[in-house]
């Protein structure tokens, strides 16, 4: 494991035939029973080189183990004190629904008002720090403008196995969307790499050029001049569904980075005219991460969870409906 130290435990007489989880629980300070299973499972505790995997181990006399603890490093981000909308929580990790304008974390420039200072906050410093002190607690994020579920780590364990579902795309995400135009349900597939003269922008290749990614998309409802649909993401890769939908031509209500140049087109729709600007007029991208489900580190039992469409995209739907 990187940035992690190894502690060697040594078993006391007085200890033998105990369960190894309650024995490191015990030994090593600062970690709950629940955390010392995640180190096991995660094959962070070995003893004459072979891993340790099973928590009811009985130890004895004599046994050298050595486990390794991915290193504490404290976030120099400031503690503010702002809401949080909080879907579950417990002494491993946070379900948060981030509303859109908030930036997940800190970087050059904007270094407050973030999830990430709420956070520091709430739990007072109580994240992980994986990703050192400049994300501290963070293991995927969405962009500014794009509201809805986040998990958070509390931990360095439980960071460390949320981070391989991710990696192995065993995580379960759902997002609404509010596009221009009727698509076809269909799964959009491509590599996705940084624009090569905007910097801030992604684009779709076909030529294993950057990293693979996969979207289904289904219509939710059509509106004419334009679509709530649903994503289902197979990966997630930075502006995804931004990038996938303008790559079919159907981009994002309110995206103002992606497909601008075909946002006109539909103001040539006489029969839905009267759409049109407050469509156009959209404050933000209209994309919501709406589910997600994964495995709990420590319990070991999937979790999923919804959230509604928040209210700018709700009153939009409304608008729509009605016209």
């Amino acid at each position: 494991m990187q940035g992690c130290i190894t502690k060697k435990i040594i078993i006391h007489k007085s200890q033998t035939n105990k369960r190894l989880d309650i024995v490191l629980t015990k030994l090593i300070v600062k970690y709950s029973r629940s955390q010392i299973k995640i180190l096991l499972q995660n094959n962070n505790v070995k003893i004459s080189n072979k891993i340790i995997t099973n928590a009811s181990y009985k130890v004895k006399e004599g046994q050298i183990f050595y486990i390794n603890i991915p290193k504490t490093i404290p976030s120099n981000y400031e503690p503010q004190e702002i809401p949080l909308s909080i879907m579950y929580e417990d002494n491993d990790l946070l379900v948060i629904n981030k509303p859109s304008g908030m930036v997940t974390h800190p970087a050059p420039g904007n270094q407050n008002n973030t999830l990430v200072n709420a956070l520091l906050y709430y739990t007072k410093n109580n994240l992980s720090s994986i990703n050192d002190a400049r994300r501290p607690g963070i293991v995927h994020r969405l962009d500014k403008d794009t509201s809805g579920l986040l998990v958070i780590a509390k931990n360095n364990l439980s960071h460390v196995d949320l981070a391989k579902q991710f990696k192995k795309h065993s995580i379960t995400r759902k997002y609404y969307a509010i596009v221009w135009g009727v698509p076809q349900n269909q799964i959009i597939k491509g590599y996705i790499q940084r624009h090569k003269t905007n910097r801030k922008k992604m684009t779709l290749n076909k030529l294993n050029n950057g990293k693979y990614s996969e979207t289904s998309i289904k219509i939710i409802q059509s509106f004419g001049i334009c679509s709530l649909i649903e994503c289902t993401l197979k990966t997630g890769r930075t502006h995804q569904v931004r990038v996938h939908m303008n790559s079919i031509h159907y981009p994002l209500i309110g995206d103002k980075l992606y497909g601008k140049n075909k946002v006109s087109s539909y103001a040539k729709d006489k029969k839905n005219f009267n759409k049109f600007f407050p469509l156009k007029t959209f404050h933000r991208q209209a994309l919501n991460a709406y589910a997600i489900g994964f495995i709990h580190p420590a319990l070991k039992k999937i979790l999923e969870f919804k959230s509604e469409l928040p209210e700018d995209m709700l009153k939009l739907l409304e608008f729509l409906s009605k016209h």
